[in-house]
């Protein structure tokens, strides 16, 4: 096991902010992190794991205590068994990475969740999702380290209380307990069925594609996002910034008396709303509006969190003025 000292955040994720964490310790094979627990106990410190660090914004006092870099490399596949099958993939591995091999041999479930910067392993956190999929809907189990009682875990779905980006991994007295270190999904061999969501079907209509296999919708959500959501290898940025609203019956009577989309389920797109409240492509703080889908921001050129923190409130307020409605930030936040 790897480990350094002093490593700036700004260096391990994709929002390129943060301070310096006082260790970095990089995981590579499961025997590492009882090590790796065991050694921020002798220091006395806290413990924060990271994957990708796409989801992550890091604060500028930075992190006193042990960043664990998730690099747990492996996945594969279970026997067809009436239409379905299981597949697993370690959590260091690239999420979509995992797709790609789950569309190769044709099998439905995550093929709108191509594209979506970060590890498997930060799926079942959030419980990620892209145009009508979550993880949650295929999603079996994850295996763990519990670092309650120092041993490795299987955890069923049904003990992980996922909802709308959320699980016990950031909601409640389990955070931080445990260190996922493989997810399994079981998939089917169908497949997806419009009308899908307006970007997606645009693509599809203008291009005549007439046959929804999980390899072509992954094709066309992949050419969606890739002209709209700038790539965080060379744009500095956290993905979706704001989660979606959800109303009850009579916000959403209100809100649609305003002119605001509501969708099934009385969601309302934040990106709608940012774009509708005249922030799309403006520049606040050092933080863009980005020019092709409202929801991300990027840094264009903040020096520290305070200005992305000043940005956020400016954005919220904008929303909150005209519509009444106020947003909540998707990323998670790392530092003192």
């Amino acid at each position: 096991m790897k480990i350094r000292e002093n490593v700036p955040i700004a260096k391990l994720t994709t929002m390129r902010l943060g301070g310096a964490a006082r260790f970095v310790c990089e995981i590579e094979q499961e025997s590492d992190l009882p090590e790796a627990y065991a050694f921020a106990e002798e220091k006395g410190l806290p413990v924060y794991v990271l994957g990708g660090g796409s989801n992550i914004v890091g604060r500028d006092a930075g992190f006193n205590g042990v960043i664990l870099v998730n690099h747990l490399l492996g996945m594969d596949k279970g026997e067809e068994k009436d239409g379905k099958i299981q597949m697993w993939a370690a959590s260091g591995e690239a999420l979509d990475d995992f797709v790609r091999y789950s569309t190769k041999y044709g099998w439905s479930g995550m093929e709108a969740l191509s594209a979506i910067p970060g590890t498997v392993g930060a799926a079942p956190v959030q419980n990620v999702g892209a145009y009508g999929q979550e993880i949650a809907d295929t999603l079996v189990s994850v295996e763990a380290f519990d670092t309650k009682t120092k041993e490795f875990v299987s955890l069923p779905k049904d003990q992980l209380d996922m909802g709308y980006r959320r699980s016990i991994f950031n909601h409640g007295e389990n955070v931080g307990r445990y260190f996922i270190t493989k997810v399994t999904v079981e998939l089917a061999r169908t497949q997806l069925e419009p009308p899908f969501y307006n970007s997606l079907q645009k693509y599809i209509d203008e291009r005549g594609i007439d046959e929804f296999t999980p390899e072509n919708i992954r094709k066309a959500v992949h050419a969606v996002r890739d002209g709209k959501l700038p790539n965080p290898e060379y744009i500095a940025s956290a993905g979706s910034f704001f989660k979606n609203v959800y109303l009850d019956e009579a916000e959403t009577k209100r809100v649609e008396a305003l002119g605001v989309p509501v969708w099934d389920g009385g969601k309302v797109p934040s990106g709608w709303l940012l774009e509708n409240a005249g922030l799309k492509g403006k520049t606040i703080h050092g933080m863009r509006v980005w020019d092709n889908a409202s929801l991300v921001l990027v840094n264009e050129s903040a020096t520290g969190y305070s200005d992305l923190a000043a940005a956020r409130e400016e954005i919220i307020k904008a929303v909150q003025d005209k519509y009444g409605l106020t947003l909540e930030q998707e990323p998670m936040e790392l530092g003192e």
